[in-house]
């Protein structure tokens, strides 16, 4: 169902520095994946679950929409 709440947004942060915006249902697996381009990086989620297409927008406008 299209409205249903069960994406989440993120940055992946290198130090103090984010290296990529994006979205994904599960944020351990998705930290795992980016860990080996960016190893001991960490994943910060932003807000709360969200609706895919409401996250795929917040991600293509560079993590500036709601």
């Amino acid at each position: 169902m299209a409205g249903d709440r069960n994406t989440f947004k993120y940055v992946m942060k290198n130090g103090n520095e984010i290296v990529h915006r994006g979205v994904t249902n599960d944020l351990e697996r998705r930290e795992g994946e980016h860990q080996r381009t960016w190893p001991g990086a960490h994943i910060s989620k932003v807000g709360r679950k969200t609706t895919r297409d409401a996250a795929l927008t917040w991600e293509r406008d560079g993590g500036k929409s709601r």
